[in-house]
């Protein structure tokens, strides 16, 4: 993913723009396209850190990319992104026999994504 032209700002933007239902598509498809746009861009967020740490770690799996995390930056942040993450993932994937994220849990995740990534910038 560290090799994407989009960047997190463009991302985030993107999930706010679906929030605030600016296209056309149905509320399910919006909330679970800005889950994925967040989950990119929280994706896109970890690379970077773990790249500048060990060079070449960001071409691993994202559950061995949470497992690193934790020794590049805060404890705490690791665990917010973990957390977030895991959420966003299941946001992100539809099921027949499930629902799919509500917009306030879509909002809450948009709002920690930002949170998050602002950490992993310091």
């Amino acid at each position: 993913m560290s090799t994407s032209t989009t960047s997190v700002e463009e991302l985030l933007l993107t999930a706010d723009q679906l929030l605030a239902a600016r296209t056309g598509a149905t509320a399910a498809g919006r909330h679970r396209g800005a889950s994925l746009a967040l989950r990119t861009a929280l994706e896109i967020s970890i690379d970077r850190v773990l790249d500048a740490a060990v060079p070449g770690l960001a071409d691993t799996t994202m559950r061995a990319k949470m497992l690193c995390l934790g020794c590049y930056t805060a404890a705490k942040t690791a665990r917010r992104a973990n957390a977030v993450w895991s959420h966003l993932c299941l946001g992100c994937h539809y099921h027949q026999y499930e629902i799919g994220p509500t917009h306030d849990q879509v909002r809450t995740w948009r709002t920690e994504v930002g949170q998050v990534v602002g950490a992993l910038t310091l």
